[in-house]
């Protein structure tokens, strides 16, 4: 079996976003910023995901998106196989016509089997599994910028504003009319 990168940053994509989801939909913008992703890339990603129903997408302003079902629900297979990655080992992707001549050829079997375990693996890894691997690595997730205003001690003067002529000119033009 050979990963891509399709298989490789959808996992990573989906490990940040399952990160930092508790705060609120997350932008691929800031998935592509953290994760050294091109966001063309990800936006074809995330609509494969979106399509198998692994994420939801929110519009608007702060909007983006959140996980489509638990983190404990989603495997690596599931995620992998979502942006049509083939998990295959055979030089026939399974169709038992390894030589062009119609037959198998001699280790058809061993990659089959190959296959299945390696498939077998990836249902059993969670995304949740993977979230919690990285916070006891120490994963920093930041808190979304906040929307609160700070208190300050000295109160905000504003100017007060004076509907008036601000020059010579205008307050001719005013007492023209």
């Amino acid at each position: 079996m050979r990963l891509t990168t399709k298989g490789r940053f959808a996992v990573t994509a989906m490990i940040d976003l399952a990160l930092r989801q508790a705060s609120g939909p997350v932008t691929l913008a800031a998935i592509s910023q953290r994760q050294h992703i091109s966001l063309s890339y990800l936006e074809q990603l995330f609509g494969k995901l979106r399509r198998h129903k692994l994420v939801e997408s929110t519009r608007g302003p702060g909007g983006g998106y959140t996980l489509g079902r638990k983190a404990s629900e989603i495997t690596v297979a599931d995620i992998i196989l979502s942006v049509d990655e083939p998990i295959d080992a055979t030089q026939c992707g399974g169709k038992e016509n390894c030589q062009g001549d119609g037959q198998p050829c001699m280790t058809h079997d061993l990659w089959a089997e190959l296959n299945e375990r390696m498939i077998e693996f990836l249902r059993s890894v969670t995304l949740q599994k993977l979230v919690d691997d990285q916070l006891a690595k120490g994963a920093v997730v930041e808190p979304p910028p906040s929307l609160k205003r700070a208190i300050s001690p000295h109160p905000v003067v504003k100017p007060i504003r004076v509907n008036a002529p601000n020059s010579v000119f205008a307050l001719a033009a005013a007492g023209a009319k």
